[in-house]
């Protein structure tokens, strides 16, 4: 078996998922097993609603549990914040300046905390690998889909990111 690769996390990112995880257990799951048994229990399960719905939500609720819980298992906490330093490490907030002049800030989180915006990206992603282990005043060289891009790095620092 080959080992698995690791689960960066922030201290913050783990809480918002630990805190998930016991709401899915303590007050999402209750009332659907409920329901199913409620459901299960008036006979003809083929034409219930109640049970065919209730039994989908309760898949998808217990996919998402495993899933968290595989993921909590697997994380490995990293807690950088209120750091001092000017070389790029996980949890590091960072502003580039790309070659076009425009610049950018930067999070760099675990996989199961980056956001639908482009604030908070995943140590993995092919930015963040650029970046990794850069300092103030680098030029990085991202491999991006239209093509390599540079960037310079124009600060770094470590924010609390609770």
């Amino acid at each position: 078996m080959t080992d698995e690769v690791k689960n960066y996390i922030t201290p913050a990112g783990y809480r918002r998922l630990q805190e998930e995880l016991a709401r899915l257990w303590k007050e999402e799951r209750p009332p659907v097993v409920a329901t199913v048994a409620w459901a299960a229990s008036n006979g003809d399960r083929s034409e219930n609603a109640d049970y065919i719905y209730g039994k989908r939500r309760l898949r998808e609720i217990d996919r998402r549990i495993r899933y968290l819980s595989k993921s909590l298992d697997r994380a490995l906490v990293v807690d950088n914040s209120n750091k001092t330093h000017e070389r790029v490490h996980f949890g590091a907030t960072v502003t580039i300046k790309y070659e076009a002049g425009n610049e950018r800030e930067v999070t760099i989180v675990g996989v199961d905390e980056i956001d639908s915006g482009d604030a908070r990206v995943s140590w993995r992603c092919p930015l963040a690998r650029a970046l990794l282990t850069a300092t103030v005043g680098d030029t990085v060289t991202v491999r991006a889909p239209r093509g390599p891009e540079r960037l310079e790095i124009i600060a770094v620092r470590y924010d609390d990111l609770g």
